[in-house]
């Protein structure tokens, strides 16, 4: 028996059948024989396969014809179209069987493939298999995967051995016993009454003289594989250079199966192609990342791991980095399973861009859609990988130690005017400065601690002129390379919250501005945008509540009906979140009671008053932090 997880068939197609058909016994020449049992339902079916190989065996011609076109076994496909005269004893040339031929055994080796994958019971095969061995003496080797065997003989009609266990021990009264828990008290249950992984041993001890375990030398193999491209200079270097990163994505995949490697190569080689082709300036470590994502995508899908749908609606690499960000918050399946695929494939690996939506569809579907191509192609050219590259993004995506020693200086030279000019944005700033720390610390720069503050805080300022607010602070400073984060971090990070939360209430003060600017003209568009963006943040806060009277005051009565109603409806929902908007909607009021102050009653001052009634009553949810206790009193009591 030759036992293992895979490589085995092409060990015997390669090695073991050349090996036995060269040599001779007693002046005779030994013939291999193979056979899968790959879905095999019957023993019958065994023996009709025995017979069409040994058909090879009985016909001059077409054994003649195989030996010159170097065929070892005949195509499945030619098996059906074999004239079953052989059968009666006649071949297809018009001679007579010779049955001495035929019935000796002293020079056939048999071989017995995927006995795991039969759907016949496996101590069956392996008594039947025994009349060979026995019987007629035949030669004969069994390759399989005795841990994929293991599993199936366990769990093989699974539910009625469950329940046939579970019966018996009702009747022993066993299962209400505390002694074990009761899913253990069930498999020993199982494993004494059904177990036939013993008499497996037991006839394979009687069978079986020798086994050996195929244990292959991946490096060795890949190695192999790789020599398919050395008609292609290029690919074959790069290939050959990124070895290591091959073989590394092949182990953490888990699955040790070369067939997917082989496809996933042959993947790349046509994205390699397509990139040299179209974007030939294209850096080396995206290309790198490519080989990567290519393995793993096709791992992932192709050995049944997922479904394919955990990364259909991920669009882009955008997308791609924030469910990592939010699959720690989030209880989310698809969250979780991208986040241990990254945290998987990427281990140590740095790389910005991660996720490339035309390898993904590629793969998935077979389609190599060009314009997806160019879409993640021009993403990645205009930020990751323009040949000028600014230096501070190198040290971000790169460890800092593969920068050589010639080059470091200019780079940190570049930064430091980058940062000073605020180049960069600002939370990249913040996360230059704990590099540019370490640093200093170790001597590689000759720049101290109180000079590095001075310029980064400076480049902070202007920096946050043209930055946008960062929403995910702890995920971007989690990027940071760097194993000892010093204490005068905590200055930096304080600025730079100071100048965040400033960009924050900017995005929310041109939100308001887009948002409440719909008022009177273009209603629908207003009612779009605050149902989908403004339900749960305090809008208010950042739009001026005098130019929110004007345009209020001048809208129809039904949507000052309808934005009145949308401010209490909001207001419940989302109270806590909503607090900070108040002394607006206080001011607010304020302007609208001031303008109803003497007017005759018609329409739409009736709506205004309900409209101001409707923000005396979302100011009494809240305790009044934001008033004086008397002025919030007559509030309350005018209500």
């Amino acid at each position: 028996m030759v036992n293992g997880a895979l490589g085995k068939t092409h060990f015997w197609n390669n090695k073991i059948r050349k090996k036995i058909e060269s040599m001779q016994l007693n002046g005779k020449r030994y013939t291999t024989i193979y056979m899968s049992l790959y879905g095999i339902s019957n023993l019958e079916e065994i023996s009709k396969k025995i017979f069409i190989e040994t058909t090879q065996l009985m016909d001059k011609n077409l054994r003649k014809f195989m030996n010159n076109n170097e065929q070892n076994t005949i195509p499945e496909y030619a098996k059906t179209g074999i004239d079953m005269a052989n059968f009666f004893g006649v071949t297809q040339n018009g001679d007579k069987v010779d049955y001495a031929e035929f019935f000796s055994t002293d020079d056939k080796v048999l071989c017995f493939d995927d006995l795991e994958r039969a759907n016949v019971d496996v101590i069956d095969i392996l008594g039947y298999i025994n009349n060979f061995v026995e019987h007629d003496h035949i030669k004969t080797i069994i390759i399989c995967n005795e841990k994929e065997l293991a599993t199936k003989l366990k769990s093989s009609n699974l539910e009625m051995k469950t329940f046939i266990a579970t019966y018996l021990l009702d009747k022993q009264d066993e299962l209400n016993n505390i002694d074990k828990p009761l899913v253990e008290k069930i498999q020993d249950k199982i494993e004494h009454v059904f177990d036939k992984a013993n008499d497996y041993e037991r006839i394979k001890e009687k069978l079986i003289g020798e086994t050996f375990e195929y244990a292959p030398k991946f490096d060795y193999i890949i190695n192999g594989i790789l020599m398919r491209y050395e008609n292609d200079p290029d690919l074959i270097r790069f290939l050959r250079e990124n070895t290591g990163l091959i073989i590394s994505t092949f182990n953490k995949s888990g699955t040790r199966n070369l067939r997917i490697l082989k496809h996933a190569l042959n993947d790349f080689s046509k994205i390699y192609e397509m990139v040299n082709k179209s974007y030939p300036n294209t850096s080396h470590r995206v290309i790198q990342t490519m080989l990567i994502f290519t393995i793993a995508i096709s791992f992932e899908i192709k050995a049944g791991k997922i479904t394919k749908d955990k990364f259909v609606n991920i669009k882009d690499n955008e997308e791609y980095k924030s469910i990592l960000v939010s699959s720690r918050i989030l209880m989310d399946n698809r969250q979780f399973y991208i986040k241990e695929f990254d945290n998987n494939y990427y281990y140590n690996f740095k790389s910005e861009y991660r996720f490339f939506k035309f390898i993904e569809y590629y793969i998935r579907t077979r389609i190599f859609d060009m314009k997806l191509f160019k879409e993640n192609m021009e993403t990645i050219r205009n930020t990751v990988d323009t040949e000028n590259l600014p230096a501070y993004r190198r040290l971000l995506t790169e460890e800092y130690w593969k920068i050589s020693d010639d080059q470091f200086g200019n780079i940190i030279s570049e930064i430091i005017n980058d940062v000073k000019e605020g180049k960069l944005t600002l939370i990249d700033t913040v996360k230059i400065f704990a590099y540019f720390s370490y640093f200093s610390r170790k001597g590689l720069i000759d720049y101290d601690l109180k000079t590095l503050k001075s310029i980064f805080f400076n480049g902070m300022n202007i920096a946050s002129l043209n930055s946008t607010y960062c929403q995910n602070v702890d995920e971007e400073l989690g990027k940071i390379a760097i194993e000892e984060v010093a204490e005068d971090m905590e200055d930096i990070l304080r600025h730079f919250n100071m100048l965040n939360d400033q960009l924050h209430d900017k995005m929310f003060k041109e939100k308001a501005e887009d948002i409440m600017k719909c008022i009177p003209m273009k209603m629908e568009l207003f009612y779009e945008k605050f149902d989908k963006e403004c339900m749960d943040i305090p809008i208010f806060k950042y739009y001026d509540a005098f130019q929110l009277f004007q345009r209020i005051s001048c809208a129809s009565n039904e949507d000052i009906v309808l934005i009145k109603e949308k401010l209490l409806d909001r207001v419940e929902k989302n109270p806590k979140k909503l607090e900070p908007e108040m002394k607006n909607i206080k001011q607010l009021k304020q302007i609208v009671d001031d303008y109803l102050k003497g007017k005759e009653p018609s329409i739409k001052i009736v709506m205004l008053k309900e409209f101001s009634d409707t923000l005396g009553i979302i100011l009494g949810k809240y305790k009044p932090s934001f008033l004086p206790k008397r002025e919030f009193k007559e509030d309350v009591e005018e209500v």
